[in-house]
C-alpha cells in the first residue's frame, strides 16, 4: 500500500509491505510509528515503535496505524550515550518544524520484527 498524507501541510508518502498491512490486520490495536530526527553531537534519525501513547497528536493513518514528527535533543555530547534507550531526550524548539518533516516513511513486517524507516529524498525502497 502507497499513500500521501498532508501532516501539518507537508506531504508525507507513505509505503506499507504487504507484509506489514497483513500483520496490521491482526492487531487488536493500533501501532503508533513515532519518527525521532536527534540533534546533538551528531544527527541521528529512527523509527520508535509503541504499543501505546498517551498525551501524543498522532496523525491517524487508519486504524491499525498512526504516526508523528519528533525532534529531539541532549543536553550533553556523549558519544558513549549514543545507544538505544540513552540518554534521556527533551522535544526540541523547532522555529519552523516543517523545514525538517521526512518526505517518506516505510513500514515492513519481516523475521517476526516491525521495520520501518523514513528519510528526506525521493522514496528509493
Amino acid at each position: 500500500m502507497e499513500q500521501t498524507v498532508i501532516i501539518k501541510g507537508r506531504p508525507l508518502k507513505i509505503r506499507i509491505s504487504r507484509r506489514a498491512e497483513a500483520q496490521l490486520r491482526r492487531r487488536s490495536a493500533p501501532l503508533f510509528l513515532e519518527m525521532e530526527l536527534y540533534f546533538s553531537c551528531l544527527l541521528r534519525k529512527r523509527v520508535n515503535l509503541h504499543e501505546r501513547v498517551d498525551g501524543i497528536e498522532a496523525h491517524i493513518i487508519n486504524d491499525s496505524l498512526s504516526i508523528w514528527f519528533r525532534p529531539v535533543v541532549t543536553k550533553t555530547c556523549a558519544m558513549r550515550e549514543c545507544t538505544p534507550g540513552k540518554p534521556p531526550v527533551t522535544d526540541m524548539p523547532v522555529v519552523r518544524p516543517e523545514r525538517y518533516f521526512p518526505h517518506w516513511l516505510t513500514l515492513d513486517y519481516k523475521a517476526g520484527d516491525w521495520r520501518a524507516d523514513f528519510g528526506y529524498a525521493d522514496i528509493a525502497v
